[in-house]
């Protein structure tokens, strides 16, 4: 391990030493990120699944970038040009674009115009020059160094200019100091460009902007890039280039008295800016924005998609999925408590058969043939049409049933994929999306696994960063969840077995065919006994894997078997009966335990004792349960019943760094922007809500136009 590296991460992610350490060695032995922060929070220090992967990445980049520095210094020294000087300056610089700097000078160049001017025997002129060690006339001096190819004074002159140009272009400390005053000074500036086409005017805002670089927003950056490439926008990096020349001309320039070489060296310090230093500084500012942008969008998203994941399943209901549409029908799936489907059918009650009626005796049927309880209707075509067509469904009911608008993003991604078509081979397309509709009401994270998490839309920009980035942070919460929550072995499907923690396809191939010919597990033992997992599989897979109903009650529990001893010790400690697990007598007895004394009387950590009282108390808790539960209706609102200062409640579908939208049950989700989210201040709008939960909001303005509705959480006066 690096102690510098280690030490620098201490500082920077506010954790102590010890506990880096601990975390890359469990690291380094094979241990994943879910089980460390679950089972070994006494080495850690109780660190989460975040903070973990933060030591895992960052300790890597600084591996990588001492790897580059330590290369450096060999070409460098290969050249027969390292000096303790160089040394200090590569060891002590924390950025990658810093060291390339440094080595900049020593590269092997391709041909430029002062490599032209190098070969044809000018660099001593150049030399000269620099140091101001010319007495008499330059052109005195110049003549000397005339030759076949280096004609006349003049080309000389230029040729010695070229050389002074590039060695202020490749003066690290020169560069770090333009690109410091260019993003505190520069101007990020976009114009549409001349006879590009934008007929939705998506990008008018930017068609002549202009804003700081170091105050822009980061999600404008990436719709500004999106714009360029999309040959609407031109964008550029402006500064004021006297500052940076006056700064340059103060470094360069230590002797004022020969005027004519002064000259010379203002013209070479302007060549060097505008030709070879201006063009790369704007390109590294811009990738540095675009890199800032990126991993803002990623973060976001990922925020927005572990609250989508952790949505709470609506259990005990039967749902009828609803997938809307105009010409082909609104495919209907009624699925039982379990997600099992029960029924499948199709009507039209929109353009262009408009069977209204005969649509509505259907819906009525399936309610009360099945005791339908909710009906989820995808957020797709035709779903406020839908909505407003089930709320008169409703009405004429003599059962009660709700309805909710599932958001159906990645839905037809799935009902067209082979896992769907092996699930319902027997279906069509748009049948498997309304079964995958209603499941995502029933069992969220079930049925959103199978989906790749880019295609579930609860990000901004997600098409416009580095799939690679999004793809590793997006998988790194899809897998964070599904081990927080745990699986049932006997039920879980492959696509959310492949989430947990050290399994590989080869483990769940073996797992489902292990319940094909054999039938239920009854206890996690089975799989090491049936060669099914190996030792170390086991070991990080095992406390996720629940087996309901099986021969050892603790197998129910997220107690890992490491600790099954330690959990009968604590039972006969206090003289409880392991059968009382989840019963109000074991609860009350483990409400009053000194965790202190029994830490030392049982030689466990508190972190483990803790967590086996927790399971001991909730054998099967679900995190997903402590979240509010999905807002069900009965009716529908119109963009016409609204009135500013009007009070509702709504569903959060998205969080971005300007706002939030929320459903309120109109056509468009409404948008509380962060301005009007709460008289604090806050960075970010996650700081107060999060996707799916149910927000009280009022209605700040309506623009009728647009069919669009401005929200705010701050009541407003009508």
């Amino acid at each position: 391990m690096n102690d510098t590296i280690i030490n620098e991460l201490s500082k920077n992610l506010n954790i102590s030493i010890k506990s880096i350490k601990s975390t890359l060695e469990l690291l380094e032995n094979g241990n994943t990120i879910p089980f460390i922060a679950r089972y070994r929070k006494e080495v850690t220090g109780n660190l989460d699944e975040t903070e973990i992967r933060a030591i895992e990445t960052e300790y890597t980049y600084g591996v990588n970038l001492q790897k580059r520095k330590e290369e450096i210094k060999r070409l460098i020294d290969e050249k027969g040009l390292l000096t303790e000087e160089l040394i200090s300056k590569i060891d002590g610089a924390s950025k990658l674009v810093e060291i390339e700097d440094i080595y900049r000078p020593f590269k092997e160049k391709k041909k430029t115009k002062a490599t032209d001017a190098i070969n044809n025997g000018l660099e001593p002129l150049a030399k000269m020059i620099m140091s101001f060690n010319i007495t008499g006339s330059i052109n005195d001096i110049a003549k000397k160094y005339l030759n076949d190819n280096v004609k006349t004074i003049e080309d000389a002159i230029t040729g010695a200019k070229y050389i002074i140009a590039e060695w202020i272009s490749d003066n690290a400390y020169y560069r770090k100091q333009i690109r410091y005053l260019t993003y505190m000074n520069g101007i990020l500036i976009s114009k549409k460009k001349k006879n590009s086409e934008d007929d939705l005017k998506t990008y008018e805002m930017y068609y002549d902007y202009k804003e700081p670089v170091k105050n822009i927003k980061l999600y404008r950056v990436l719709a500004i890039n999106r714009g360029e490439s999309e040959g609407v926008l031109s964008v550029s990096v402006d500064i004021n280039e006297e500052l940076i020349l006056d700064f340059l001309k103060s470094k360069v320039i230590r002797n004022n008295s020969n005027t004519e070489l002064v000259s010379i060296i203002e013209s070479s310090i302007k060549d060097s800016y505008k030709r070879l230093i201006s063009p790369s500084i704007e390109r590294e500012i811009r990738a540095e924005l675009k890199e800032k942008a990126e991993d803002v969008a990623i973060d976001n998203f990922s925020d927005n998609l572990e609250k989508l994941l952790m949505q709470p399943p609506l259990r005990e209901k039967v749902i009828l999925g609803f997938d809307p549409a105009y010409r082909t029908g609104c495919k209907l799936a009624v699925i039982d408590k379990t997600g099992k489907p029960l029924k499948i059918s199709v009507i039209y009650p929109h353009e262009p058969k408009c069977e209204y009626e005969k649509s509505k005796e259907t819906i009525l049927k399936l309610i009360n043939d099945y005791n339908v309880d909710v009906i989820a209707i995808g957020n797709g075509t035709a779903s406020r049409e839908s909505e407003s067509f089930i709320a008169d469904v409703i009405k004429s009911s003599t059962k009660k049933a709700e309805y909710i608008i599932v958001n159906e993003a990645g839905a037809s991604v799935y009902s067209a994929s082979k896992l769907a078509i092996s699930e319902f081979p027997d279906l069509h397309v748009e049948e498997r999306s309304a079964i995958s509709i209603g499941r995502r009401l029933s069992d969220p994270l079930s049925e959103l696994v199978k989906i790749d998490p880019e295609s579930i839309g609860v990000g901004l920009y997600q098409h416009d960063v580095t799939d690679k980035k999004l793809k590793e942070s997006l998988n790194f919460i899809v897998e964070k969840v599904v081990n927080q929550v745990g699986v049932n072995i006997n039920t879980a499907s492959p696509s959310i077995l492949k989430y947990i923690s050290g399994l590989t396809k080869s483990n769940i191939d073996k797992i489902i065919k292990y319940r094909e010919d054999e039938g239920l597990f009854k206890s996690r033992e089975e799989l090491l006994k049936k060669k099914i997992l190996n030792d170390k599989t086991y070991e990080q897979a095992i406390g996720f894997l629940r087996i309901l109903n099986g021969s050892n009650v603790l197998d129910t529990t997220s107690i890992h078997p490491e600790s099954y001893n330690n959990t009968l010790k604590l039972l006969n400690h206090l003289k409880l009966n392991i059968d009382l697990i989840g019963t109000e007598e074991i609860k009350n007895k483990l409400s009053n335990v000194n965790i202190d004394s029994l830490v030392k009387e049982i030689d466990i950590d508190k972190y483990t004792l803790q967590d086996i009282i927790d399971s001991l108390v909730k054998p099967n808790r679900d995190p997903r349960d402590m979240l509010p539960k999905p807002l069900l209706k009965s009716d529908v609102l119109h963009l016409e019943d609204l009135k500013v200062g009007m009070k509702l409640q709504g569903t959060v579908r998205n969080v971005v760094d300007f706002g939030v939208f929320v459903d309120i049950g109109i056509k468009n989700d409404g948008l509380v922007h962060i301005s009007k989210m709460t008289d604090k201040f806050i960075k970010h709008p996650s700081e107060i809500v999060n996707v799916g939960d149910i927000i009280d909001v009022y209605v700040d303005d309506i623009n009728t136009e647009k069919q669009k509705v401005s929200l705010s959480m701050k009541e407003v006066r009508s």
